[in-house]
């Protein structure tokens, strides 16, 4: 006989990572194309000399430098294996099995993932034709069993975020039995008019929460760290659903080293924002009805034409997200390797 296992295990979807072929340039993962930091990389090397030893368990160097550079008490601070660690914490905190976790879709395909996994519900609400999430039909569909809704911002994989006066006006629909995570994962590319501070919403409600990451504009995707900030009612549950020692001592000295460099990360950032920027108005004059992406990435709603779109920039030595029936996810690159994206994107609608 084989062992027991789960009986649900084959409802859960496998999370898709983006694809990585030799001699290609890859637009796929929302990665930075730069390493990490000059700064940042001395203080990996300088943390490499002690792996031999066991990390903080609770991060707690890097918890209080967070506190002091977000401005919040050391209380209203996780850190964790990435935002997606923690949103996984989060689901497992609060939900018993059978109650609901919201989420606009197309998002983060890791949410249906990680509610699954912890017995919860996931519910699905449709995005607007422009790719933004609909916060109204959200705020619709809670229900006695809904105890988590994600509002990711900007929304991945479609780019735009939520304004701070539509956001206000949703929280105030949401009961406070109910928590809000405002997933900001590609924060430090937003430069929208009204932009959502998701920290500040959470210092000043009791059931929101703010969830950051160091892989997307720091450079540390590889060394898996993010933060959660909220009311310390939700910071310590949430906390003690981490896998111990999951923050490595490498983790814990780059994300440090990379509150230190302010001006570096601006100027990158800045530099992605101006490529974004460039991208996106030469595929609407294709013809492609790219939404206003405040991230990293520009969304392509190809519908069925998404599969044909990917494999043809595969077959340019480009390889982006497919979402297959749906879309294609484009990560902003260097500018060569934008062109070379372009240049791909061109000829398929010459070609159709």
């Amino acid at each position: 006989m084989s062992p027991d296992v789960r009986s649900d295990l084959d409802a859960i979807p496998a999370y898709v990572p983006g694809a990585t072929v030799p001699g290609a340039v890859k637009l796929a993962s929302n990665e930075t194309t730069a390493g990490p930091l000059p700064s940042v990389a001395s203080a990996i090397a300088a943390a490499a000399s002690a792996a031999n030893r066991y990390p903080d368990i609770t991060s707690r160097a890097l918890v209080e430098r967070l506190a002091d550079f977000l401005g919040v008490g050391a209380g209203n601070v996780t850190a964790g294996c990435g935002s997606v660690a923690l949103c996984q914490q989060l689901v497992q905190a609060l939900c018993a099995p059978g109650d609901e976790v919201i989420f606009g879709w197309r998002s983060f395909e890791a949410y249906p993932i990680i509610s699954r996994i912890a017995h919860a519900v996931p519910v699905t609400v449709p995005n607007r034709a422009d790719g933004s999430l609909d916060l109204d039909a959200i705020a619709a569909a809670v229900t006695d069993r809904t105890r988590l809704i994600f509002v990711c911002t900007p929304n991945n994989p479609t780019g735009p975020a939520v304004s701070r006066s539509e956001l206000a006006t949703f929280l105030d629909r949401v009961p406070e039995r109910v928590t809000v995570a405002l997933d900001e994962a590609y924060y430090e590319y937003v430069r929208a008019d009204d932009p959502v501070d998701g920290v500040a919403e959470a210092m000043a409600r009791p059931n929101v929460v703010s969830l950051r990451t160091f892989s997307k504009a720091y450079g540390l995707a590889g060394l898996r760290v993010g933060y959660l900030v909220g009311p310390a009612e939700l910071v310590v549950p949430v906390a003690k659903m981490v896998v111990p020692f999951s923050v490595s001592s490498l983790a814990q000295s780059a994300a440090i080293a990379c509150l230190d460099a302010g001006d570096e990360l601006r100027a990158r950032t800045d530099a992605v924002v101006v490529e974004r920027s460039r991208v996106r108005d030469t595929l609407v004059e294709m013809g492609h009805a790219v939404p206003d992406s405040q991230a990293n990435f520009v969304w392509l709603p190809l519908a069925d034409a998404a599969s044909d779109f990917d494999a043809h920039c595969r077959e340019h030595r480009v390889v982006t997200r497919c979402f297959a029936g749906d879309g294609v996810r484009v990560t902003i690159g260097d500018p060569e390797e934008n062109d070379r994206f372009l240049t791909a994107a061109r000829e398929f609608v010459t070609g159709m």
